[in-house]
């Protein structure tokens, strides 16, 4: 069986994910909480990372059975093909977004202005310098690029 990417309707991808479930059909659409503030009240909301798409699990054979589902639009192409998503892909992504995924080095202990590099992310194999420690985080300085940044301990390393 494959990974495949559904695209949905606008705001429909935790509907479209339940209903897949209710379905028998293994599903992944990763979500996060808001706070959202209203004039008389805050609520907490799950919102997607990637909007308006759904991972699927299926063998070839069964792709047209998300179709039954209100609001699938249609399968992500890539050249001329149904794209595929490596199980692997998608059990990285599994474990970063539930935090897991640990730094590939220790950091015993930092000092301000140690040159430190960042082990995964956007900013991969860069360095930057430290400018303020907290108890989890840290407050770089980019001097090729100019920016201040906080970063995660765990996306570190000295």
């Amino acid at each position: 069986m494959n990974w495949y990417v559904l695209h949905t309707k606008p705001r429909w991808e935790l509907k479209i994910f339940k209903a897949l479930l209710e379905q028998g059909i293994e599903a992944y659409s990763p979500t996060y909480t808001s706070v959202r503030q209203w004039s008389d009240r805050k609520k907490k909301i799950h919102k997607p990372y990637f909007n308006s798409y759904v991972f699927v699990r299926l063998e070839e054979a069964e792709r047209d059975l998300v179709f039954g589902i209100p609001g699938v639009v249609r399968y992500v192409f890539w050249q001329g093909k149904a794209a595929k998503v490596r199980a692997s892909e998608i059990q990285l992504l599994k474990e970063y977004l539930d935090g897991e995924v640990m730094a590939e080095g220790r950091i015993e202990k930092l000092a301000v202005g140690e040159e430190v590099r960042f082990a995964r992310g956007a900013l991969k194999d860069r360095t930057a310098r430290v400018e303020k420690i907290g108890p989890h985080k840290v407050r770089l300085v980019l001097p090729v690029l100019g920016y201040r940044i906080t970063a995660r301990m765990a996306d570190l390393v000295p």
